[in-house]
């Protein structure tokens, strides 16, 4: 069974550019919207391609660490 909804007309006239503007200025994406999704992608696969060298028994420090300390540094 379904509730009834009641919707309100859209305003005409000279202020109805003003909200689709708006409407338009709330849509854009940040650019840590794509950033991280790109960078945490990148790390994971990084974590994927240097899984087949596993050093925990022997203390060698593996590539990805040198890879991660090298990122940090351009970054930081």
């Amino acid at each position: 069974m379904s509730a009834p909804t009641h919707t309100r007309p859209l305003p005409s006239g000279p202020s109805r550019p003003r909200a689709r503007a708006a409407t338009r200025a709330s849509t854009r994406l940040h650019w840590w919207a794509l950033a991280l999704p790109a960078l945490a992608f990148g790390l994971l696969l990084l974590l994927l391609a240097g899984s087949g060298e596993a050093h925990a028994a022997t203390g060698e420090v593996p590539g990805l660490v040198h890879v991660a300390e090298q990122l940090l540094r351009a970054v930081g």
